[in-house]
């Protein structure tokens, strides 16, 4: 299994007043599976029903948020670690510390268990999904370039592994 990314041309992240564009892959995600699809296919040849399987998620999303206001680190077996932060503006006297307005942007922070992490890592290839530019989708390197008027090199690497899929989405404005 692959992973689709999508090239963009922007501005250097880390540097945007300076240089030219240049092209960033970035991922193309799918649409998530509905809460049922999951666990029909998470339950697929067990013996664990669907509906099981159901309900002892809603209670994990349920206990994570208690855990997690009571200051603890949620640690799923197999999955990862939910925990709370935030950042916080510095003051150079104690008393003149005041949290509602000093502590900003509390988030809950997901790390990825480390066997999960390695499974998705070590088997993760990359597939090229096409080109957007100007809010215009092209479904491949060498239909961005016809469309440009740019001669198409078919032995070029520049464009990433090609599935041979088709990639017909219906977004490709060709």
């Amino acid at each position: 299994m692959s992973i689709k990314f999508t090239l963009v041309q922007r501005a250097n992240p880390q540097k945007r007043t300076e240089g030219a564009m240049k092209w960033y892959a970035v991922p193309s995600t799918e649409t998530a599976m509905t809460g049922k699809a999951l666990t029909r296919a998470a339950t697929a040849n067990t013996s664990t029903a669907p509906i099981e399987m159901e309900a002892a998620m809603e209670h994990l999303a349920n206990f994570i948020p208690q855990q997690i206001l009571q200051g603890h680190t949620v640690k799923v077996p197999g999955l990862g670690s939910f925990r709370m932060s935030f950042r916080s503006e510095g003051t150079s006297d104690i008393a003149e510390f005041l949290p509602s307005q000093m502590i900003k942007e509390p988030r809950i922070l997901f790390t990825p268990d480390k066997e999960l992490r390695t499974k998705v890592i070590n088997n993760l290839t990359y597939e090229n999904g096409g080109v957007l530019k100007d809010g215009v989708r092209y479904a491949s390197v060498a239909d961005y370039r016809l469309a440009m008027g740019e001669a198409s090199d078919s032995g070029s690497s520049s464009g990433g592994s090609s599935s041979g899929s088709g990639n017909d989405d219906g977004n490709n404005p060709l």
